[in-house]
């Protein structure tokens, strides 16, 4: 841990460590389940990358339903409250909308959402550790309604946050929306994640590289890959009108060189340098893009 990582991280608070991961939540039979509930593969992480209307219209309402989730995760995420705590609350919302949490059952993940805190980058399992003033939280929540996928996430921070995290926070807020900005029918995918980068570099801060923004709809993935650096001349798919995709840049303060927990999910910074990440499922329509994750 890097002497500028020891002052910004709370009092007392160590390097995290997994806890104790609670029971898988139920989820009534009369909601629908995507296919890969119950198996060791996602079949629907394929598809179109260019949605009909329909598909279109089942995307927003989904994706409306997980960002109300999101809302709600942001309002609970206060010092003294477990991020299994946390997950409860997106489960709860998710179901009372008639959605299912994507993340549950997804290739073994057994929560509802991903709560990444502090140094996780992403893919963090809701478990008994106790959040405290001083950290900050991300929040990933994905709905499935009506055999469509609705992706979104943001940090959140917990108590009283030191300034350079605070930072960190808005400037992955700000990097996401630079991303969506430059997003235009005709221009390749890969101009987002040079955008991103470039604005990240100016603050001193890294955009991670290894895990990307994703092509969403019937698959909780389809195949389309949303780079968040300059990946030219890789990822040169053409964005097209009718694209429904995610822009979700994960930033680091310190160095974005990664290592992962043995559970197989958490990943974490190696530096211990904390992390921070946005979301929004957007459509491309023919003037630009539209954010579908809204409340």
């Amino acid at each position: 841990m890097t002497v500028e990582q020891e002052w910004i991280r709370p009092e007392g608070r160590a390097e995290l460590v997994p806890g104790t991961i609670g029971p898988r939540r139920s989820v009534p039979a009369a909601i629908e389940r995507p296919e890969y509930v119950g198996r060791d593969e996602a079949v629907s992480d394929t598809g179109p990358y260019v949605q009909s209307a329909d598909v279109i219209a089942r995307v927003r309402e989904a994706s409306r339903i997980a960002a109300l989730a999101l809302q709600a995760a942001g309002e609970a995420a206060q010092p003294g409250v477990t991020t299994d705590h946390i997950d409860a609350v997106v489960h709860d919302v998710l179901l009372q909308n008639g959605a299912y949490p994507s993340t549950l059952g997804y290739l073994g993940f057994e929560k509802s959402c991903c709560t990444s805190l502090n140094e996780v980058i992403c893919h963090g399992i809701p478990d008994s550790t106790v959040m405290e003033s001083g950290d900050i939280l991300n929040v990933d929540v994905t709905a499935y309604l009506h055999g469509v996928h609705g992706d979104c996430n943001a940090t959140f921070l917990v108590g009283d946050v030191h300034p350079r995290a605070q930072d960190l926070v808005e400037k992955a807020y700000d990097a996401m929306m630079r991303g969506v900005k430059v997003a235009r029918p005709g221009r390749e995918v890969n101009v987002i994640g040079r955008v991103i980068e470039k604005f990240v570099a100016r603050h001193g801060m890294e955009s991670v590289q290894d895990y990307t923004g994703h092509g969403v709809a019937e698959g909780f993935h389809n195949g389309l890959i949303i780079p968040h650096y300059d990946s030219a001349p890789m990822f040169d798919d053409m964005i097209e009108e009718g694209m429904t995709f995610t822009i979700e840049p994960m930033v680091t303060l310190g160095s974005q060189a990664w290592e992962q927990w043995d559970d197989g999910w958490t990943v974490v910074t190696k530096d211990r340098s904390f992390s921070a990440q946005f979301e929004h499922t957007m459509l491309m329509t023919a003037d630009g893009p539209e954010l579908l994750t809204v409340v």
